[in-house]
């Protein structure tokens, strides 16, 4: 039979991948030992001696997984017992070491990368980039789809915080069959955006050019992607022209027959009220522009601009167009 992993170390802030990371290990060591079991240590309760007890043979036997937490905070018993430990390790012992960040602690991380332990990376996601990222991993992990501008959507809504981020692509991999698209995230998760696309979106439809602007340019100051913007723009007409065409009828029964929510219903009425034919294609179409645009596809005057402008001239239209 195998032996399980003995050493593991995992670095970096990130919560939730280094909660992932411990349990990786776990999950590891309990394929070939299943009742293994799991000790935590903390670096600020930490009582000198009492990894080394731990660590010491069972009367029972079996095999026992040390998880050292907050190594980045540990005074001088801890470090000075893990290296006593990584000098002569124990038999039918995992050690798993938790490094938030910092140079405290560097010895034994020095040794443990030396002695060939396991090394997991839990880094910081912070940039837009690696938050999507994060979202596409995430289902591609679930082997599921996830729509580009529902992803978009998704960072949007609940991008300050990864854990929730991370249960959010949970519930709707649990809860949607097929392709995960922007009107999903938006059924599930339109109400935790504040100052987003959907608010931009709601003025620009109503035609109130200046609120819309506002809070277009206080999103974007706040570092909102244009891409889920230009996004939200192209769902919230399509749910203005499919409402449209279906007709008088209860919110509940066309909600059903297009695959939205009630309140979807109820809000696409409401906006329809100003709109046609004509005035929908015309904001389609500048949507359309801007969509090309801020994806780097740039064939109209926001060429030689950027995609902030490219987002702003699709608002300005879709606002003009309805005023129409």
């Amino acid at each position: 039979m195998t032996s399980p992993l003995e050493l593991a170390l995992i670095t970096g802030p990130e919560e939730i991948l280094a909660e992932r990371g411990v349990d990786s290990v776990l999950h590891a060591v309990r394929t070939v030992e299943p009742e293994a079991e799991v000790v935590k240590l903390y670096a600020a309760g930490y009582q000198p001696g009492e990894l080394l007890v731990h660590a010491s043979p069972s009367l029972f036997g079996g095999w026992t997984v040390i998880v050292v937490h907050d190594m980045d905070e540990a005074d001088d018993p801890l470090v000075e017992d893990l290296l006593g430990y990584l000098a002569q390790p124990a038999d039918m012992v995992t050690l798993v070491v938790r490094h938030k960040s910092g140079n405290r602690g560097k010895k034994v991380l020095d040794t443990l990368k030396k002695q060939g332990a396991r090394v997991i990376e839990a880094k910081a996601v912070k940039a837009e980039g690696d938050k999507h990222a994060f979202v596409k991993h995430e289902f591609r992990t679930a082997r599921r789809r996830i729509a580009d501008d529902a992803v978009g959507a998704l960072v949007q809504a609940l991008g300050r915080d990864l854990r929730e981020l991370a249960g959010a692509c949970a519930q709707l991999v649990r809860d949607v069959e097929g392709t995960v698209e922007v009107e999903h995230v938006t059924t599930y998760y339109g109400e935790k955006v504040e100052t987003t696309g959907f608010k931009v979106a709601e003025a620009a439809l109503a035609g109130d050019e200046a609120t819309a602007l506002g809070l277009l340019r206080h999103a974007m100051l706040g570092g909102l992607d244009p891409v889920p913007i230009v996004a939200v723009l192209a769902m919230q007409l399509r749910q203005v022209g499919k409402v449209a065409a279906a007709g008088r009828g209860s919110s509940g029964q066309v909600a059903r027959d297009l695959g939205m929510a009630p309140w979807q219903v109820d809000q696409a009425r409401r906006v329809a009220r100003g709109w046609d034919g004509p005035s929908l294609g015309r904001a389609i179409q500048a949507v359309a522009r801007a969509d090309v645009d801020v994806k780097g596809g740039l064939r109209t005057e926001a060429a030689v601009r950027s995609p902030e402008y490219a987002v702003e001239r699709a608002v300005l239209d879709v606002c003009r167009a309805r005023d129409r």
